[in-house]
């Protein structure tokens, strides 16, 4: 029977290849034609390039899907990350100014381009996205190392889990004087003719 831990094993591998999907996604709508170049040299003919190019997901819902499933994942097992993966998203609440520096993937996904000039020189745009969302994709990963180094932990998670449950268990039969063979002890007319001294049958 499956574990907990092995479902977030199998969600993580999920997030891990749908990371790089979009990963390679997102340089193509970067740098087409540098990614069709690299994609040629790696598969050799132009069918193989054409067939890869036309699986690569979309990246706009695509990210929005892995992002909202990385920050619960994140935030149940490495939460002492998560403001640092939710940062590589956000604007800066503070930003004055787009700069390459401080250029998040919500910038991206709206298409944020900062020019300069009659001639529109370009100072930022979405390639700039490409290292933030790389960095996303190395604490996303950096998970894998927790899942052999702190499975304790998790087995402790997991634990603590089944605990709560059982606790409310307790609370129910408590609130309703129920004993543990299933006999009411509460104050109906079993309880009455059973009295202080019976025992569960």
């Amino acid at each position: 029977m499956a574990t907990n831990n092995d479902k977030y094993k199998n969600d993580f591998q999920k997030l891990i290849e749908l990371g790089g999907s979009l990963f390679n996604a997102m340089q193509y709508e970067v740098f087409p034609e540098e990614f069709k170049k690299q994609a040629k040299n790696a598969l050799k003919t132009n069918e193989k390039v054409e067939t890869f190019i036309k699986k690569l997901p979309d990246f706009g819902p695509g990210y929005q899907k892995w992002y909202s499933e990385s920050v619960k994942l994140i935030k149940q097992l490495l939460p002492d990350r998560l403001a640092d993966f939710v940062r590589h998203y956000e604007k800066p609440k503070t930003r004055k100014e787009l700069t390459y520096g401080n250029y998040v993937l919500e910038d991206y996904l709206q298409g944020m381009t900062v020019t300069h000039g009659y001639e529109k020189i370009k100072i930022v745009g979405p390639d700039a996205a490409i290292t933030q969302f790389r960095q996303q994709i190395n604490i996303l990963q950096s998970l894998e190392a927790r899942f052999e180094s702190t499975l304790f932990d998790i087995k402790q998670l997991v634990q603590a889990d089944l605990f709560d449950t059982e606790l409310q268990s307790a609370k129910e039969l408590l609130k309703h004087k129920i004993c543990s063979c299933g006999w009411s002890t509460g104050r109906g007319s079993a309880g009455k003719a059973l009295g202080p001294d019976s025992r569960c049958p």
